[in-house]
């Protein structure tokens, strides 16, 4: 995702989410283009935001991305299969079998970006975590019966715990 500031430079985001609960689970930004490393940390954080401090996760996970050469990097898809991941692309020029990663990205600019002032990159930067977190805790999701993505793991895990 690309996000424009008001003196013209850019922020570029690359974000996980959960497929499932449509948490945002982490991010890494920066003014430069998102490099194969910065993938791999935004993996690594991932892993750790979901499983604690763990080599591999515990079964794998797909980890659907676009084409973009960050994501299909040899040692990024060597990376995430090292610690349980399978790497997964969308198909060439087809956007919308990542609808989820699109809306989010819609959700974000229009919620966000457009409603809070962005004059340069690094205050863009040192908005994100609140941005992301209100996501996360407030923000209704239809697919989720209009809850947070918060809300919905809470509910569930209390309607599970109940079985």
């Amino acid at each position: 995702m690309e996000i424009t500031c008001d003196n013209g430079k850019k922020v570029r985001v690359a974000f996980a989410l959960d497929c499932c609960d449509r948490e945002a689970m982490r991010h890494v930004a920066t003014t430069g283009g998102i490099t194969a490393e910065d993938v791999q940390d935004l993996m690594v954080a991932t892993v750790e935001h979901r499983y604690g401090q763990v080599n591999r996760v515990p079964e794998p996970i797909e980890w659907l991305t676009d084409n973009g050469s960050c994501y299909t990097a040899r040692n990024t898809r060597a990376f995430a299969r090292g610690i349980g991941l399978i790497p997964r692309t969308t198909p060439v020029s087809s956007p919308q079998s990542n609808g989820m990663a699109e809306a989010f990205v819609r959700t974000l600019k229009r919620d966000y970006v457009r409603a809070n002032p962005r004059p340069n990159a690094q205050s863009v930067i040192d908005q994100l975590p609140g941005w992301f977190a209100h996501y996360n805790e407030v923000h209704p999701h239809r697919a989720l019966r209009y809850r947070s993505p918060r809300k919905f793991v809470a509910q569930t895990r209390d309607a599970l715990s109940g079985l």
